[in-house]
């Protein structure tokens, strides 16, 4: 995959081509990245709706991006242990529920930062 002889450009570009191909397996194959991506765009509506400030609009982003980035790690995770030991094994199990406790924590901190942003609004 990396030719040391491709100019780094080249490669730059290759590397955002993979990245991109990362980002459409998961919408296409994870049932979890799709409903955050349509969360994703329910709450960026809300957003121009709500006409919220450019410090929300901030902290909207990075939880969205947070959310989904962690649980883009979550599922390589539970495909990498399900590669490596495909059959039941309670340390396997161990680990994967450790990363989808992760991504429990940020799904939390972002319900809690949409009540922040939202709630005032809406009352």
């Amino acid at each position: 995959m990396n030719n040391k002889n491709e100019p780094f450009l080249i490669h730059r570009i290759k590397s955002f081509g993979y990245a991109f191909k990362g980002l459409l397996l998961l919408l296409r194959t994870e049932s979890s990245i799709q409903i955050q991506f349509f969360l994703a765009l329910l709450v960026t509506a809300a957003g121009f709706y709500f006409e919220i400030s450019s410090t929300e609009w901030i902290l909207q982003i990075i939880t969205i991006a947070l959310v989904m980035s962690v649980e883009g790690l979550n599922t390589a995770i539970e495909k990498i242990s399900d590669f490596v030991h495909p059959d039941f094994e309670p340390k396997i199990g161990f680990i994967k529920d450790i990363s989808a406790g992760a991504v429990f924590i940020t799904a939390i901190a972002a319900i809690i930062i949409a009540l922040i942003i939202y709630l005032p609004k809406i009352a």
